[in-house]
């Protein structure tokens, strides 16, 4: 049987293809799309109880005591804002999990006030304090520090300041009538714009017991190793239907305004161009003013294989003589789950948190800092108890790097603070498995590197790197595997303990020799057996039918200076899981500041600057006074430099600013970074201009509606305006292309005339816009994904789940603009990768967005689901009987390619169902299901 009449067997829809359609493709690298992981968010329980023109802004967890806390959500209709305040039941996920309690309108009646102290700002586990007063009634709330609550609080105050700005408009609030106390239970309110009742009262009551016993409020929040389970972190049986995720408050803060966080207060609003010039000197003079103090860091990083802690984790973690001053632990493989990859949340946080606490060294105190999870992959940061108060500035991140560069069953979290005067970043990360994918660990690795970005204090100012730290600690399953070695061999050099011969064939060390990762980062020696695979329970190697060769997949490295390992050992003595964990106890000397050293350097630096400042106008020189992009295409970086000479008598401030009726300074194609800064005199810096096409700015550039083409007005405070043009050529692509243009075009996209393609954006159902013979039924670059994986990959492990090499990815794009290449290139995961990146990148989806509402409204009949798709556009319809059916064929082999109706109706549901507004859990679930009826085998 030939190719085509197999692949019509195949989707069942008669599509006609001649031979020369697909004559030859070829290619180069992409960038993969930047868009960030969002954790799950609980305002989409909130959402559920509202009507469709309501809209839950934000929300926050307030707490207000051990056993209780509040959701706090900001909702908005018809340009009018009210605090809904709702109960909850572990995390809120639907709106069975909520229940209404009180509503707060922002009024002329409402005000918020921050009522911190001075002293609860440097008290360990302090939340920010605000009281919200409404008539006569007062509230306070204390939401956990981070910023997720700045955001929430800044949110609440724009609501206040819009109702302040016009006092003469009233708000009604009649949209909050409906939400009556026989609907929603206790303490809702009776009628708009009614006194709050029982959340106040009973909010406030809890306050005055809790200022009563204030004496021992330091030392509850403090916590110990036996204290913290019994803190917000650790709930006790006492109060189980608490959510381990309603206890990740930080517990310690930023410190006063003293020398040690000088940092922090030269980079408030209010602080200008002398300021940061003021900061600038202080950071080039820092070696007068401080001086270096060793601490010890705990490192630790486990694979637990998805299992429950079954033994104690002292041998682990208290096996260093003397307590250490920080613990970063790490876990991988937390839970293995379907709900913990699809909704990330799992019991068996807070369970491997207790036993953590548990075990940490007996002959010191511990707070809890910091925990963050991301699926299976957390991290758990501890401070001596006399330490918390020199800890400021806690942050924590996540980036997945699994299918589609989103995925978090691979990825990385990462707590980044300062301590003292000196700036740290850890990362635990769980890189790609398998022993040949080294390059996909290598490109994980950048990915983590550049898109894990940390929001600093002053949000106009750029997001910290990981690599902007004075010190980084690295932990985690790196995956790397020993190779050019059989497992004969691997063990022989194993039991004779020559680690140093066997350290020669390890990946990771190759690939550092090579600079190709970890550049600037150092190992310790090793000289402890591999970490894995053991039989579980066990200490025996891989005994299953793989018998994985064995391998030091765990690892520990960092990067800065005075840094020195005492230790770096694995604990054999720990069998829960497949992997044996590792720990590595670190000297790193911390800078500390002289206060009398700080003052007299201080004062000098102002006393230079009054001499300086004269009427000088800023001036500098730009390296290019204009950039071009050559060649542009579809989600491939491509950047530039534009390097700043401050050539003037004074320091000066620069910044990207908009023109006129524009609601920012660039293009959404286009970048600055950074888009604003500070040059000292005869200084220098360089701005990156970069360039990425993505899904949402392809269809224009693709029909030629928009060009690659804009001007920069690069401003200087006190001084004049440059303008910079930036151009490019864009080469059309299939990827951000409609499915009826693609079927209108017989010839790669790249070979047509842009009045052609311009013409069929422009009338997108009109099948005269282009004069062909017969529309093709389906887009054959569609098609030659689809052929390329039947072919090839029906039978593979992880297809659709396990991401693709980018450089790949770059070729098959390439192959499918230009015709070149007759067959496609790259690996199986990597052609997977592209297609869904296809679907992705449709300007309307394979099911159109005025489609939805209908299939949402039939997902639980299956003839009424076939009944929609029946009245989708031909080409439409094809496209989705064609993926179906291909579907199916895959799941005719789940027991090689380990698929199942869920996995796939999860990634492409998401993908041919696309809400044309913001999509809540409840509706993804119907999507799902929606599509579930076409992966039966019965379905035609």
């Amino acid at each position: 049987m030939c190719d085509r009449e197999r692949n019509q067997s195949l989707i069942e829809i008669h599509v006609e293809y001649s031979c020369e359609l697909f004559t030859s493709w070829r290619g180069r690298e992409r960038e993969r799309d930047r868009d960030r992981d969002v954790a799950m968010d609980q305002s989409v329980a909130i959402q559920e109880t509202l009507e469709r023109e309501e809209n839950c802004l934000i929300c926050e967890v307030m707490s207000h005591s051990i056993t209780e806390s509040r959701l706090l959500g900001l909702v908005e209709s018809s340009k009018e804002h009210a605090i809904f305040i709702y109960t909850h039941r572990r995390m809120a996920i639907t709106a069975d999990d909520v229940s209404l309690e009180d509503i707060v309108p922002v009024s002329l009646d409402f005000a918020v006030v921050e009522i911190s102290s001075p002293e609860e700002l440097a008290v360990v586990g302090a939340d920010t304090r605000v009281r919200v007063s409404y008539q006569e009634e007062e509230l306070e709330l204390r939401l956990p520090f981070g910023s997720h609550s700045r955001l929430f609080l800044s949110e609440v105050n724009r609501a206040w300041s819009d109702v302040c700005k016009s006092p003469t408009h009233m708000p009604k609030f009649g949209w909050i009538n409906k939400y009556h106390k026989a609907n929603k239970g206790p303490g809702v309110v009776k009628q708009a714009l009614a006194p709050l009742g029982t959340t106040f009262a009973k909010l406030n009551q809890h306050r005055k017991t809790e200022k009563s016993d204030k004496k021992g409020s330091l030392e509850k929040e403090i916590g110990s190793n036996s204290g913290v389970q019994k803190s917000r972190v650790c709930p006790g049986p006492e109060s189980p239907a608490i959510s381990s995720r309603e206890y990740r408050d930080d517990l310690v803060h930023s410190s006063s305004h003293t020398p040690s966080n000088k940092a922090q207060i030269l980079t408030m609003p209010q602080f200008n161009l002398r300021d940061n010039l003021i900061r600038c000197e202080l950071l080039k003079n820092e070696d007068l003013y401080t001086y270096l103090e060793n601490f010890s860091f705990f490192l630790g990083t486990y694979n637990v294989n998805g299992q429950t802690p079954k033994e104690s984790l002292s041998p682990w973690l208290s096996c260093t003589q003397d307590p250490p001053d920080m613990y970063c632990v790490g876990f991988q493989e937390l839970d293995l789950s379907k709900e913990a990859f699809f909704f990330n949340d799992t019991p068996k946080e807070l369970e491997w948190t207790k036993a953590v606490s548990k075990a940490l060294h007996p002959d010191a105190k511990y707070a809890l800092v910091k925990l963050v999870r991301l699926v299976g992959i957390m991290l758990i940061f501890y401070v001596k108890k006399e330490h918390a108060e020199f800890i400021s500035d806690v942050e924590a991140e996540t980036v997945g790097t699994g299918i589609m560069g989103r995925m978090g069953n691979k990825g990385a979290v990462a707590i980044r603070f300062h301590f003292h005067n000196s700036s740290i970043c850890v990362v635990n990360s769980h890189l790609a498995a398998h022993i040949e994918e080294y390059e996909r660990r290598n490109q994980d690795y950048k990915d983590i590197c550049s898109r894990l970005q940390f929001r600093q204090l002053e949000p106009t100012q750029t997001p910290l790197t990981i690599m902007k730290h004075d010190v980084v600690l690295w932990v985690g399953d790196l995956n790397y595997r020993i190779s050019d070695l059989d497992v004969g061999n691997v063990k022989e050099l194993i039991g004779r303990k020559d680690f140093e011969t066997l350290h020669s064939y390890d990946q990771l060390k190759r690939q550092i020799d090579e600079e190709a990762v970890f550049v600037g980062f150092v190992e310790g020696e090793i000289d402890f057996q591999p970490t894995y695979k053991y039989d579980t329970g066990s200490d025996k190697w891989d005994t299953s039918e793989k018998c994985r060769v064995p391998a030091w997949c765990d690892r520990i490295l960092w990067r800065g200076k005075n840094i020195k390992q005492q230790l770096y050992q694995s604990h054999m003595a720990l069998k829960t899981s497949d992997h044996k964990p590792v720990s590595s106890l670190l000297e790193i000397g911390i800078k500390r500041v002289n206060s009398e050293a700080y003052k007299k350097t201080f004062e000098e630096i102002v006393r230079n600057i009054d001499k300086m400042e004269n009427e000088c106008i800023p001036s500098v020189t730009l390296s290019k006074q204009e950039f071009h992009f050559k060649d542009v295409k579809f989600m491939q970086h491509h950047a530039e430099t534009l390097s700043l000479l401050n050539d003037g008598q004074v320091p000066c401030q620069f910044e990207f600013i908009q023109k006129p009726n524009e609601s920012t300074y660039c293009k959404p194609w286009l970048t600055a970074n950074p888009p604003k800064g500070f040059i000292a005199q005869g200084g220098s810096v360089d701005i990156d201009l970069e360039v990425f096409v993505n899904r949402s700015t392809a269809p224009e550039l693709n029909s030629g509606k928009e060009q690659i083409e804009d001007i920069l007005v690069l401003h200087l405070e006190r001084g004049k305006d440059y303008f910079i043009p930036v151009a490019g050529n864009y080469l059309p692509s299939c990827y951000g292309s409609s499915i009826h243009s693609l079927c209108q075009l017989r010839e790669p996209i790249q070979d047509m005339p842009q009045e052609t393609l311009r013409d069929l954006a422009e009338r997108p159902g009109d099948e005269n816009a282009v004069n062909v013979e017969k529309p093709l039924d389906i887009p054959k670059e569609l098609w030659m994904m689809v052929d390329h994986l039947f072919r090839n990959a029906i039978k593979q492990e992880d297809i659709f789940q396990q991401p693709g090499l980018r450089s790949e990815f770059a070729e098959i794009r390439d192959c499918l603009d230009t015709g070149m290449p007759d067959s496609l290139p790259g690996s199986n995961h990597s052609v997977a990768e592209a297609l869904l990146l296809f679907l992705d990148a449709l300007p309307q989806p394979v099911v159109p967005y005025s489609f939805y509402q209908q299939c949402l409204e039939s997902c639980y009949n299956a003839s009424q689901c076939e009944k929609v798709i029946s009245m989708l556009p031909r080409c439409h319809q094809n496209v989705f009987n064609y993926l179906s059916a291909f579907l199916r064929e895959l799941l005719k082999n789940s027991a090689n390619n380990r698929l199942d109706v869920n996995i796939l109706a999860t990634i492409f549901a998401s993908l041919l169902l696309k809400s044309p507004q913001k999509q809540d859990l409840a509706e993804k679930r119907k999507t799902q299901e929606f599509f579930q009826h076409f992966l039966s085998q019965g379905s035609s």
